[in-house]
């Protein structure tokens, strides 16, 4: 018999909170080869990388310890943290809605 070969799942680690996570539960905030940096709803676009939880907490401890500048070599912009505390937010109140629905 054959046994089915289990798919590797890829894990990345949040620069807020050091936690390994798997990749599609994290944002992913990407520098491009031009210099510009912005949020990677997709996962692949081409750049240097940085994941993060959908968690304001972990937002707010990154930006405190600079570790996206850190991790992508050259500062971030306001806007992107502005962008960035849009969709955890708009992650957060989902999550809160499908915990709702299940009760």
């Amino acid at each position: 018999m054959q046994q089915q070969r289990q798919k590797k799942i890829p894990v990345r680690r949040c620069v807020g909170c050091n936690a390994q996570r798997p990749k599609r539960e994290l944002v992913r905030i990407v520098r491009s080869p031009d210099g510009q940096i912005g949020v990677d709803l997709t996962g692949k676009k081409s750049g240097r990388g940085a994941y993060l939880c959908p968690a304001a907490e972990c937002l707010a401890k990154a930006r405190k310890a600079k570790r996206l500048e850190r991790a992508l070599d050259q500062p971030v912009p306001e806007e992107v943290y502005a962008r960035l505390a849009q969709q955890i937010a708009c992650a957060e109140q989902q999550a809160k809605e499908a915990v709702d629905d299940a009760q």
